[in-house]
Protein backbone atom coordinates (compact mmCIF):
# COMPACT_ATOMS: atom_id res chain seq x y z
CA UNK A 1 0.00 0.00 0.00
CA UNK A 2 1.33 3.24 -1.17
CA UNK A 3 1.63 6.25 1.90
CA UNK A 4 -1.46 8.62 1.16
CA UNK A 5 -2.11 11.19 3.61
CA UNK A 6 -5.76 12.93 4.18
CA UNK A 7 -7.00 15.07 6.97
CA UNK A 8 -9.21 13.51 9.89
CA UNK A 9 -11.10 16.19 9.71
CA UNK A 10 -12.33 17.41 6.69
CA UNK A 11 -13.69 20.85 7.14
CA UNK A 12 -15.89 22.50 4.13
CA UNK A 13 -15.68 25.99 3.34
CA UNK A 14 -16.49 28.32 5.98
CA UNK A 15 -19.85 30.36 5.62
CA UNK A 16 -19.62 32.26 8.62
CA UNK A 17 -20.54 36.34 8.00
CA UNK A 18 -17.69 38.35 9.60
CA UNK A 19 -17.09 42.21 10.30
CA UNK A 20 -14.44 43.66 9.81
CA UNK A 21 -12.93 45.97 13.21
CA UNK A 22 -9.58 46.91 11.95
CA UNK A 23 -7.26 47.44 8.60
CA UNK A 24 -4.44 48.30 11.39
CA UNK A 25 -2.01 45.83 13.43
CA UNK A 26 -1.16 43.78 9.96
CA UNK A 27 1.22 44.12 7.09
CA UNK A 28 2.70 41.53 4.37
CA UNK A 29 7.21 41.72 4.42
CA UNK A 30 9.00 39.56 1.89
CA UNK A 31 11.31 36.59 3.97
CA UNK A 32 13.42 34.94 1.08
CA UNK A 33 10.93 35.43 -1.50
CA UNK A 34 8.01 34.24 0.25
CA UNK A 35 5.16 36.79 1.13
CA UNK A 36 4.66 36.36 4.88
CA UNK A 37 1.81 38.18 7.28
CA UNK A 38 3.25 39.84 10.14
CA UNK A 39 0.99 40.43 13.08
CA UNK A 40 1.08 43.21 15.32
CA UNK A 41 0.82 41.76 18.90
CA UNK A 42 -1.78 44.29 19.88
CA UNK A 43 -3.97 42.50 17.08
CA UNK A 44 -4.15 39.73 19.45
CA UNK A 45 -5.04 41.25 22.22
CA UNK A 46 -7.54 43.50 19.77
CA UNK A 47 -9.55 40.78 18.71
CA UNK A 48 -9.71 38.76 22.25
CA UNK A 49 -11.16 41.41 23.86
CA UNK A 50 -13.59 42.49 21.23
CA UNK A 51 -14.30 38.44 20.82
CA UNK A 52 -15.48 38.11 24.71
CA UNK A 53 -16.86 41.68 25.17
CA UNK A 54 -19.16 40.40 22.01
CA UNK A 55 -20.16 37.05 23.16
CA UNK A 56 -20.87 38.55 26.60
CA UNK A 57 -23.47 40.43 25.05
CA UNK A 58 -24.98 38.95 21.91
CA UNK A 59 -26.02 36.42 20.48
CA UNK A 60 -25.57 34.30 16.93
CA UNK A 61 -28.80 34.93 14.52
CA UNK A 62 -29.28 31.34 14.48
CA UNK A 63 -29.52 30.79 18.08
CA UNK A 64 -32.25 33.64 18.20
CA UNK A 65 -34.25 31.86 15.19
CA UNK A 66 -34.06 28.87 17.29
CA UNK A 67 -35.54 30.21 20.13
CA UNK A 68 -38.24 32.23 17.91
CA UNK A 69 -39.38 28.82 16.55
CA UNK A 70 -40.05 27.30 20.28
CA UNK A 71 -42.30 30.07 20.66
CA UNK A 72 -44.18 29.80 18.00
CA UNK A 73 -44.72 25.63 17.72
CA UNK A 74 -48.00 25.18 18.76
CA UNK A 75 -46.78 21.57 19.81
CA UNK A 76 -44.40 23.12 22.17
CA UNK A 77 -45.60 22.75 26.39
CA UNK A 78 -46.46 26.04 27.76
CA UNK A 79 -43.32 25.54 29.51
CA UNK A 80 -41.66 25.50 26.46
CA UNK A 81 -42.67 28.73 25.31
CA UNK A 82 -42.40 30.83 28.38
CA UNK A 83 -38.57 29.84 28.70
CA UNK A 84 -37.87 30.55 24.96
CA UNK A 85 -39.58 34.11 24.87
CA UNK A 86 -38.09 34.67 28.44
CA UNK A 87 -34.48 33.96 26.59
CA UNK A 88 -35.22 36.18 24.00
CA UNK A 89 -36.57 38.96 26.18
CA UNK A 90 -32.94 38.69 28.08
CA UNK A 91 -30.72 38.91 25.02
CA UNK A 92 -32.69 42.11 24.09
CA UNK A 93 -31.67 43.22 28.01
CA UNK A 94 -28.10 41.73 26.83
CA UNK A 95 -27.86 43.62 23.95
CA UNK A 96 -27.89 46.92 25.69
CA UNK A 97 -24.22 45.71 26.08
CA UNK A 98 -24.60 46.76 30.29
CA UNK A 99 -25.92 43.18 31.45
CA UNK A 100 -24.39 40.20 30.49
CA UNK A 101 -26.79 37.28 29.36
CA UNK A 102 -25.60 35.09 31.78
CA UNK A 103 -24.44 36.06 35.73
CA UNK A 104 -21.73 33.10 34.83
CA UNK A 105 -19.71 34.67 32.28
CA UNK A 106 -17.61 31.71 31.80
CA UNK A 107 -13.65 30.11 31.50
CA UNK A 108 -12.87 31.84 28.33
CA UNK A 109 -11.47 29.47 25.66
CA UNK A 110 -9.55 30.62 22.81
CA UNK A 111 -8.83 27.95 19.80
CA UNK A 112 -6.31 29.17 17.43
CA UNK A 113 -4.79 27.86 14.47
CA UNK A 114 -2.03 29.75 12.86
CA UNK A 115 -1.10 29.52 9.19
CA UNK A 116 2.55 29.04 8.67
CA UNK A 117 2.86 32.13 6.85
CA UNK A 118 2.02 34.43 9.68
CA UNK A 119 4.37 35.78 11.89
CA UNK A 120 3.74 37.34 15.56
CA UNK A 121 7.54 37.22 16.97
CA UNK A 122 5.95 37.04 20.55
CA UNK A 123 3.75 34.51 23.14
CA UNK A 124 0.96 34.66 21.67
CA UNK A 125 -0.58 33.22 24.36
CA UNK A 126 0.39 36.55 26.73
CA UNK A 127 -0.99 38.92 24.23
CA UNK A 128 -4.39 37.16 23.77
CA UNK A 129 -4.94 37.08 28.10
CA UNK A 130 -3.77 40.83 28.38
CA UNK A 131 -7.09 41.44 25.74
CA UNK A 132 -9.26 38.28 28.07
CA UNK A 133 -8.08 40.31 31.23
CA UNK A 134 -9.03 44.05 29.89
CA UNK A 135 -12.61 42.90 29.16
CA UNK A 136 -13.49 41.01 32.05
CA UNK A 137 -11.85 44.16 33.83
CA UNK A 138 -14.15 46.89 32.04
CA UNK A 139 -16.94 45.19 31.29
CA UNK A 140 -19.52 44.09 34.34
CA UNK A 141 -18.23 40.21 33.94
CA UNK A 142 -17.33 38.01 36.53
CA UNK A 143 -14.19 36.72 37.74
CA UNK A 144 -14.64 32.95 38.41
CA UNK A 145 -11.28 31.50 38.23
CA UNK A 146 -9.67 30.34 41.47
CA UNK A 147 -5.88 29.71 41.87
CA UNK A 148 -5.13 26.35 44.03
CA UNK A 149 -3.05 27.49 47.05
CA UNK A 150 -2.57 24.31 48.80
CA UNK A 151 -4.74 21.33 47.96
CA UNK A 152 -7.82 22.82 50.19
CA UNK A 153 -7.01 26.67 50.22
CA UNK A 154 -7.90 28.37 46.81
CA UNK A 155 -8.49 32.28 46.56
CA UNK A 156 -10.36 33.92 43.44
CA UNK A 157 -7.92 35.33 40.95
CA UNK A 158 -9.59 38.51 40.55
CA UNK A 159 -8.96 38.49 36.60
CA UNK A 160 -10.90 35.57 35.50
CA UNK A 161 -7.30 34.52 34.51
CA UNK A 162 -5.85 31.92 33.58
CA UNK A 163 -7.51 31.33 29.85
CA UNK A 164 -7.51 27.83 28.37
CA UNK A 165 -5.35 28.71 25.24
CA UNK A 166 -4.53 26.05 22.55
CA UNK A 167 -3.11 27.34 19.49
CA UNK A 168 -2.11 24.87 16.73
CA UNK A 169 0.50 25.30 13.47
CA UNK A 170 -1.48 25.09 10.25
CA UNK A 171 -0.88 26.11 6.38
CA UNK A 172 -1.45 29.18 4.73
CA UNK A 173 -1.16 32.96 5.39
CA UNK A 174 -4.08 32.95 8.19
CA UNK A 175 -4.50 33.29 11.53
CA UNK A 176 -8.00 31.83 12.43
CA UNK A 177 -10.05 31.65 16.17
CA UNK A 178 -13.00 30.23 17.65
CA UNK A 179 -13.71 32.49 21.25
CA UNK A 180 -15.76 30.34 23.60
CA UNK A 181 -17.04 31.65 26.84
CA UNK A 182 -17.94 27.93 28.73
CA UNK A 183 -19.98 28.26 31.96
CA UNK A 184 -19.57 26.37 35.13
CA UNK A 185 -22.96 24.66 34.46
CA UNK A 186 -22.79 23.26 30.84
CA UNK A 187 -18.93 22.16 31.44
CA UNK A 188 -19.97 20.16 33.92
CA UNK A 189 -22.40 18.11 31.87
CA UNK A 190 -19.55 16.76 29.93
CA UNK A 191 -19.48 13.27 30.44
CA UNK A 192 -16.64 10.36 28.91
CA UNK A 193 -17.41 6.77 29.13
CA UNK A 194 -14.81 4.04 28.05
CA UNK A 195 -16.78 1.74 25.70
CA UNK A 196 -16.16 -0.95 23.66
CA UNK A 197 -16.76 -2.64 20.39
CA UNK A 198 -19.93 -4.30 22.55
CA UNK A 199 -21.75 -0.80 21.78
CA UNK A 200 -21.27 -0.40 18.58
CA UNK A 201 -24.81 -1.66 17.73
CA UNK A 202 -27.93 -0.47 17.35
CA UNK A 203 -29.64 -1.06 20.36
CA UNK A 204 -26.97 -1.24 22.44
CA UNK A 205 -25.95 2.38 21.82
CA UNK A 206 -29.86 3.37 21.78
CA UNK A 207 -30.14 2.30 25.18
CA UNK A 208 -27.46 3.54 26.65
CA UNK A 209 -27.94 6.88 25.26
CA UNK A 210 -31.32 7.17 26.44
CA UNK A 211 -30.51 6.53 30.21
CA UNK A 212 -27.44 9.39 29.83
CA UNK A 213 -29.33 11.78 28.03
CA UNK A 214 -32.39 11.34 30.93
CA UNK A 215 -29.61 12.07 32.81
CA UNK A 216 -28.22 15.61 31.94
CA UNK A 217 -31.21 16.97 33.26
CA UNK A 218 -31.89 21.02 33.72
CA UNK A 219 -28.99 22.62 35.54
CA UNK A 220 -26.79 23.59 32.34
CA UNK A 221 -29.91 25.53 31.09
CA UNK A 222 -31.55 24.19 28.19
CA UNK A 223 -32.54 24.41 25.47
CA UNK A 224 -29.32 22.67 24.55
CA UNK A 225 -26.96 22.09 21.79
CA UNK A 226 -26.58 18.29 22.32
CA UNK A 227 -23.34 16.70 21.44
CA UNK A 228 -22.62 12.99 21.12
CA UNK A 229 -18.66 11.83 20.03
CA UNK A 230 -18.71 8.21 19.24
CA UNK A 231 -14.56 7.26 18.83
CA UNK A 232 -11.60 8.93 19.22
CA UNK A 233 -7.58 7.97 19.14
CA UNK A 234 -7.33 8.80 22.55
CA UNK A 235 -9.83 9.72 25.31
CA UNK A 236 -8.75 13.09 25.32
CA UNK A 237 -9.50 13.83 21.50
CA UNK A 238 -12.28 12.55 21.99
CA UNK A 239 -13.33 15.11 25.03
CA UNK A 240 -11.82 18.00 22.48
CA UNK A 241 -14.40 17.38 20.05
CA UNK A 242 -17.63 17.37 21.87
CA UNK A 243 -16.42 20.85 23.17
CA UNK A 244 -15.80 22.06 19.61
CA UNK A 245 -18.78 20.79 18.34
CA UNK A 246 -21.05 21.87 20.71
CA UNK A 247 -19.98 25.45 19.55
CA UNK A 248 -21.09 24.49 15.87
CA UNK A 249 -17.56 24.68 14.85
CA UNK A 250 -17.20 21.67 13.07
CA UNK A 251 -20.97 21.71 11.29
CA UNK A 252 -19.58 21.05 7.79
CA UNK A 253 -17.93 17.99 8.56
CA UNK A 254 -18.48 15.01 5.92
CA UNK A 255 -21.66 13.46 6.82
CA UNK A 256 -20.10 9.90 5.39
CA UNK A 257 -17.61 7.79 6.66
CA UNK A 258 -15.15 6.55 4.80
CA UNK A 259 -11.47 3.87 4.60
CA UNK A 260 -8.99 6.63 5.49
CA UNK A 261 -10.95 6.89 8.39
CA UNK A 262 -11.93 10.66 8.03
CA UNK A 263 -14.46 12.33 10.86
CA UNK A 264 -18.13 12.37 9.69
CA UNK A 265 -21.63 13.77 10.61
CA UNK A 266 -24.13 10.98 11.48
CA UNK A 267 -27.61 13.03 10.08
CA UNK A 268 -29.60 9.49 10.95
CA UNK A 269 -27.94 9.30 14.77
CA UNK A 270 -28.69 13.26 15.16
CA UNK A 271 -32.26 12.46 14.21
CA UNK A 272 -32.78 9.90 16.85
CA UNK A 273 -30.92 11.85 19.15
CA UNK A 274 -32.85 14.41 18.83
CA UNK A 275 -36.11 12.51 19.33
CA UNK A 276 -34.67 10.66 22.42
CA UNK A 277 -34.04 14.17 23.98
CA UNK A 278 -37.66 15.05 23.32
CA UNK A 279 -39.40 11.85 24.52
CA UNK A 280 -37.82 12.52 28.08
CA UNK A 281 -40.41 14.90 28.67
CA UNK A 282 -37.62 17.46 30.58
CA UNK A 283 -37.93 20.35 28.08
CA UNK A 284 -36.71 23.76 28.09
CA UNK A 285 -36.19 23.25 32.10
CA UNK A 286 -39.62 22.96 33.37
CA UNK A 287 -41.22 20.13 31.16
CA UNK A 288 -42.22 19.79 27.64
CA UNK A 289 -40.25 18.66 24.51
CA UNK A 290 -37.38 21.11 23.70
CA UNK A 291 -34.43 19.87 26.25
CA UNK A 292 -32.55 20.44 23.04
CA UNK A 293 -32.62 23.09 20.29
CA UNK A 294 -30.64 20.06 18.04
CA UNK A 295 -28.49 17.26 18.34
CA UNK A 296 -24.45 17.01 16.78
CA UNK A 297 -23.30 12.99 16.18
CA UNK A 298 -19.83 12.57 15.30
CA UNK A 299 -18.17 9.44 14.47
CA UNK A 300 -14.32 9.34 14.66
CA UNK A 301 -11.73 6.90 13.96
CA UNK A 302 -10.52 4.69 16.89
CA UNK A 303 -7.88 2.29 18.47
CA UNK A 304 -10.00 -1.47 18.19
CA UNK A 305 -9.61 -2.09 21.87
CA UNK A 306 -11.18 1.46 22.68
CA UNK A 307 -14.32 3.45 22.49
CA UNK A 308 -14.75 6.24 24.05
CA UNK A 309 -18.03 8.11 23.75
CA UNK A 310 -18.28 11.99 24.92
CA UNK A 311 -21.40 13.96 25.47
CA UNK A 312 -21.53 17.37 26.30
CA UNK A 313 -23.70 20.65 26.23
CA UNK A 314 -23.68 24.09 25.06
CA UNK A 315 -26.36 25.87 27.20
CA UNK A 316 -29.07 28.36 26.39
CA UNK A 317 -26.26 31.22 26.50
CA UNK A 318 -24.10 29.55 23.62
CA UNK A 319 -21.43 31.95 23.58
CA UNK A 320 -19.21 30.90 20.68
CA UNK A 321 -17.33 33.45 18.36
CA UNK A 322 -15.42 32.85 15.31
CA UNK A 323 -12.21 35.37 14.41
CA UNK A 324 -9.62 35.85 11.83
CA UNK A 325 -6.79 37.64 11.15
CA UNK A 326 -5.91 37.99 7.31
CA UNK A 327 -3.72 40.50 5.53
CA UNK A 328 -7.10 42.88 4.97
CA UNK A 329 -7.43 43.01 8.71
CA UNK A 330 -9.13 41.46 11.95
CA UNK A 331 -12.58 40.04 11.25
CA UNK A 332 -14.81 38.81 13.72
CA UNK A 333 -18.16 36.65 13.27
CA UNK A 334 -21.49 38.93 13.39
CA UNK A 335 -24.05 38.59 15.97
CA UNK A 336 -27.39 40.27 16.28
CA UNK A 337 -27.46 43.59 17.68
CA UNK A 338 -31.21 43.94 17.40
CA UNK A 339 -32.62 41.06 19.01
CA UNK A 340 -35.77 42.86 19.51
CA UNK A 341 -37.24 42.60 15.65
CA UNK A 342 -37.23 38.33 17.37
CA UNK A 343 -38.87 39.65 19.92
CA UNK A 344 -41.50 41.75 17.87
CA UNK A 345 -42.28 38.32 15.38
CA UNK A 346 -43.94 36.96 18.26
CA UNK A 347 -47.62 36.52 19.40
CA UNK A 348 -49.03 38.58 22.39
CA UNK A 349 -48.36 36.61 26.10
CA UNK A 350 -51.39 34.43 26.28
CA UNK A 351 -50.87 33.37 30.24
CA UNK A 352 -53.37 34.40 32.66
CA UNK A 353 -52.10 36.80 35.36
CA UNK A 354 -53.97 34.71 38.17
CA UNK A 355 -52.35 31.73 37.44
CA UNK A 356 -49.20 33.07 39.44
CA UNK A 357 -48.87 32.98 42.97
CA UNK A 358 -47.69 36.45 45.10
CA UNK A 359 -45.57 35.04 47.97
CA UNK A 360 -44.49 37.58 50.86
CA UNK A 361 -41.05 37.19 51.80
CA UNK A 362 -41.16 39.20 54.46
CA UNK A 363 -43.90 37.12 56.73
CA UNK A 364 -41.78 35.12 59.22
CA UNK A 365 -40.80 31.61 57.48
CA UNK A 366 -43.54 29.29 59.33
CA UNK A 367 -46.11 31.42 57.77
CA UNK A 368 -44.10 31.40 54.02
CA UNK A 369 -43.81 27.21 54.44
CA UNK A 370 -47.76 26.86 54.88
CA UNK A 371 -48.71 29.29 52.34
CA UNK A 372 -46.70 27.10 50.05
CA UNK A 373 -47.93 24.12 51.06
CA UNK A 374 -50.98 25.13 49.78
CA UNK A 375 -49.71 24.79 45.49
CA UNK A 376 -48.66 21.26 43.90
CA UNK A 377 -45.45 21.24 41.97
CA UNK A 378 -44.85 23.17 38.80
CA UNK A 379 -47.09 26.45 40.36
CA UNK A 380 -45.42 29.59 39.14
CA UNK A 381 -45.36 31.91 41.42
CA UNK A 382 -44.02 35.78 42.47
CA UNK A 383 -41.43 36.16 45.15
CA UNK A 384 -41.83 39.66 46.71
CA UNK A 385 -39.48 40.47 49.93
CA UNK A 386 -35.95 39.64 50.69
CA UNK A 387 -33.94 36.76 49.75
CA UNK A 388 -30.07 35.56 50.60
CA UNK A 389 -27.72 34.80 48.58
CA UNK A 390 -25.17 31.84 48.80
CA UNK A 391 -23.20 29.52 47.00
CA UNK A 392 -20.90 26.70 47.25
CA UNK A 393 -18.05 28.48 49.12
CA UNK A 394 -20.63 30.46 51.42
CA UNK A 395 -22.32 26.95 52.33
CA UNK A 396 -18.91 25.30 53.26
CA UNK A 397 -18.18 28.46 55.64
CA UNK A 398 -21.09 28.06 57.46
CA UNK A 399 -21.01 24.79 57.89
CA UNK A 400 -17.37 25.16 59.36
CA UNK A 401 -18.87 27.59 61.69
CA UNK A 402 -20.96 25.00 62.89
CA UNK A 403 -18.22 22.44 63.46
CA UNK A 404 -16.68 25.05 64.94
CA UNK A 405 -19.76 25.26 67.82
CA UNK A 406 -21.21 28.31 66.42
CA UNK A 407 -24.73 28.98 65.69
CA UNK A 408 -26.18 28.90 61.96
CA UNK A 409 -27.06 32.95 61.39
CA UNK A 410 -30.27 34.06 61.67
CA UNK A 411 -30.37 35.46 58.06
CA UNK A 412 -29.89 31.80 57.30
CA UNK A 413 -33.16 30.95 58.70
CA UNK A 414 -35.12 33.70 58.03
CA UNK A 415 -35.29 34.09 54.45
CA UNK A 416 -34.96 32.14 51.38
CA UNK A 417 -31.79 31.04 50.42
CA UNK A 418 -30.89 31.80 46.75
CA UNK A 419 -28.20 29.58 44.89
CA UNK A 420 -26.64 32.73 42.80
CA UNK A 421 -23.02 34.67 42.43
CA UNK A 422 -23.63 37.97 40.35
CA UNK A 423 -21.43 39.42 38.14
CA UNK A 424 -20.25 42.89 38.79
CA UNK A 425 -22.67 45.86 39.08
CA UNK A 426 -22.85 48.50 36.68
CA UNK A 427 -22.95 52.10 38.00
CA UNK A 428 -26.25 53.28 39.13
CA UNK A 429 -27.76 49.36 38.91
CA UNK A 430 -28.64 47.82 42.70
CA UNK A 431 -26.63 44.72 40.91
CA UNK A 432 -24.89 43.06 38.31
CA UNK A 433 -26.32 40.20 36.51
CA UNK A 434 -27.71 37.47 38.66
CA UNK A 435 -29.05 34.71 37.56
CA UNK A 436 -29.33 31.13 39.25
CA UNK A 437 -26.60 28.70 39.92
CA UNK A 438 -26.60 25.07 40.27
CA UNK A 439 -28.55 23.81 42.90
CA UNK A 440 -27.40 20.16 43.48
CA UNK A 441 -23.83 21.58 44.05
CA UNK A 442 -25.08 22.27 47.55
CA UNK A 443 -26.80 19.31 48.43
CA UNK A 444 -24.98 17.93 51.15
CA UNK A 445 -25.78 21.26 53.22
CA UNK A 446 -29.70 20.37 53.39
CA UNK A 447 -29.53 17.74 55.53
CA UNK A 448 -27.25 19.82 57.92
CA UNK A 449 -29.22 23.25 58.12
CA UNK A 450 -32.86 22.53 57.68
CA UNK A 451 -32.66 20.55 60.94
CA UNK A 452 -31.56 23.81 62.32
CA UNK A 453 -33.78 25.86 60.64
CA UNK A 454 -31.56 26.84 57.75
CA UNK A 455 -32.50 26.69 53.98
CA UNK A 456 -36.04 25.84 54.40
CA UNK A 457 -36.51 27.34 51.22
CA UNK A 458 -34.21 27.13 48.73
CA UNK A 459 -33.95 28.25 45.11
CA UNK A 460 -31.54 27.39 41.98
CA UNK A 461 -31.93 26.20 38.97
CA UNK A 462 -31.64 22.46 37.97
CA UNK A 463 -33.00 18.89 39.33
CA UNK A 464 -31.52 18.04 42.90
CA UNK A 465 -30.17 14.59 44.47
CA UNK A 466 -32.25 12.22 46.51
CA UNK A 467 -30.17 13.28 49.65
CA UNK A 468 -31.73 16.43 49.17
CA UNK A 469 -35.22 15.46 48.07
CA UNK A 470 -35.28 12.77 51.64
CA UNK A 471 -34.21 16.48 53.25
CA UNK A 472 -36.86 18.74 51.94
CA UNK A 473 -39.65 16.16 52.88
CA UNK A 474 -37.66 14.83 56.25
CA UNK A 475 -38.35 18.76 57.21
CA UNK A 476 -40.84 20.10 55.29
CA UNK A 477 -39.36 22.26 52.76
CA UNK A 478 -39.30 23.40 49.21
CA UNK A 479 -36.98 24.06 46.38
CA UNK A 480 -38.17 26.55 43.90
CA UNK A 481 -36.62 26.78 40.09
CA UNK A 482 -35.75 29.91 38.47
CA UNK A 483 -34.96 30.33 35.27
CA UNK A 484 -31.33 29.49 34.08
CA UNK A 485 -30.08 31.64 31.19
CA UNK A 486 -32.32 35.04 31.78
CA UNK A 487 -29.86 36.60 34.40
CA UNK A 488 -30.03 40.46 32.54
CA UNK A 489 -33.98 39.87 32.28
CA UNK A 490 -33.99 39.03 35.78
CA UNK A 491 -31.37 42.02 37.61
CA UNK A 492 -33.27 44.42 34.99
CA UNK A 493 -36.97 43.59 36.40
CA UNK A 494 -36.67 41.83 39.73
CA UNK A 495 -33.65 43.00 41.62
CA UNK A 496 -34.17 46.51 43.72
CA UNK A 497 -31.74 46.46 46.35
CA UNK A 498 -27.84 44.72 47.02
CA UNK A 499 -26.38 44.15 50.44
CA UNK A 500 -23.18 42.58 51.89
CA UNK A 501 -23.75 40.67 54.74
CA UNK A 502 -20.68 37.84 54.94
CA UNK A 503 -17.34 36.78 53.44
CA UNK A 504 -16.70 40.02 51.45
CA UNK A 505 -13.49 38.55 50.37
CA UNK A 506 -15.19 35.89 48.60
CA UNK A 507 -15.97 38.21 46.10
CA UNK A 508 -18.78 36.32 43.96
CA UNK A 509 -18.90 33.63 46.73
CA UNK A 510 -20.10 36.37 49.38
CA UNK A 511 -23.59 35.74 51.14
CA UNK A 512 -25.40 39.01 50.00
CA UNK A 513 -28.96 39.48 51.32
CA UNK A 514 -31.26 40.80 47.68
CA UNK A 515 -34.66 42.69 47.87
CA UNK A 516 -36.95 41.21 44.78
CA UNK A 517 -40.26 42.27 43.37
CA UNK A 518 -42.10 40.02 41.60
CA UNK A 519 -39.23 37.14 40.94
CA UNK A 520 -39.91 34.29 38.82
CA UNK A 521 -40.31 31.03 40.58
CA UNK A 522 -42.04 27.50 40.54
CA UNK A 523 -42.48 25.13 42.95
CA UNK A 524 -40.36 21.84 41.63
CA UNK A 525 -40.14 19.63 44.65
CA UNK A 526 -42.36 20.33 47.79
CA UNK A 527 -42.92 19.37 51.76
CA UNK A 528 -44.51 16.60 50.77
CA UNK A 529 -41.80 14.76 48.67
CA UNK A 530 -43.27 15.57 45.14
CA UNK A 531 -41.31 16.21 41.77
CA UNK A 532 -42.50 18.56 38.85
CA UNK A 533 -39.53 15.92 37.84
Amino acid sequence: MDFKFEETYQVGKDTTEYDKISSEHVKSINVEGKAILKVAPEALSFLAKEAFRNISFLYRKSHLENLKKIVLDPEASENDRYIARNLIENAVEASKGLLPGCQDTGTAIVVGKKGQNVWTDVNDKEYLSKGIFEVYHNENLRYSQMAPLSMFEEKNTRSNLPAQIDLYATEGSEYNFLFVAKGGGSANKTQLFQKTKALLNEDSLYNFLVDEIKKLGTSACPPYYLTIVIGGTSAEENIKMVKLASTEYYDHLPTEGSPSARAYRDLEWEKKVFEIARKTGIGAQFGGKYLAHRAIVIRLPRHGASCPVGIGVSCSAHRNIKAKITSEGLFIERLEKNPDQYLKELPPVQQRQDSVVKIDLEKPMAETLKELSKYPVGTKLSLNGHLIVARDIAHAKLNELLKGGKPLPDYFKQYPIYYAGPAKTPEGMPAGSFGPTTSNRMDPYLKIFMPLGGSMISIGKGNRTQEAIDALKANKGFYLGSIGGSAALLTKNSITQMELLDFEDQGMEAIQKIKVIDFPAIIIYDDKGNSLY
